[in-house]
């Protein structure tokens, strides 16, 4: 009994939320007659039968779950080149005769190169997950675009002028 209300819920859900998908962009007027329940009736009849055809629902969000997810952030990407230089220009320093100094400069271009790394690595993170999102407005609008026809073909064929 319980699951029959449930169904029931979710259907009537359904069938409020289905004519306002359908309001969003497609204007259909009854060409031949048809009273407003029976539009109504119709409209959803018609989203269920275009989501079936299609496998695309409008009332779902777009999925960007594809996107590929963001790298970590390096830590210490200044700090690391820091140390790295710093070690690297003792060694450059010593054999100079002043491994202080080596020590120094190698901190500061290590620390520069470092960060510009890291720097790098976020912005390639961000485009990445720019375009990621971008594939994923493309593949909604087709598949919204798919589905609009589909439900238009329907009402079509149950006497609605459509456009």
């Amino acid at each position: 009994m319980t699951q029959r209300i449930h169904v029931f819920a979710l259907a009537f859900a359904f069938a409020l939320a289905a004519p306002a998908v359908l309001a969003q962009e497609i204007f259909i007027y009854p060409a031949k007659g048809q009273s407003a329940d029976q539009q109504e009736k119709d409209k959803f009849e018609c989203y269920q039968w275009a989501k079936q055809q299609t496998g695309f629902d409008p009332m779902q969000q777009p999925n960007v779950a594809s996107a590929p997810t963001q790298l970590a952030p390096q830590s210490g990407g200044a700090a690391r080149g820091a140390a790295r230089g710093a070690a690297v220009g003792a060694i450059g320093g010593a054999i100079a005769g002043d491994a202080g100094k080596g020590a120094a400069v190698g901190a500061g271009v290590g620390a520069a190169g470092g960060a510009l790394r890291k720097r790098d690595a976020r912005r390639e993170n961000e485009a990445k997950q720019e375009a990621a999102e971008q594939q994923a407005k493309q593949v909604y609008g087709q598949g919204r675009a798919s589905w609009e026809s589909a439900a238009k073909t329907c009402l079509q064929g149950r006497g609605y002028s459509v456009n």
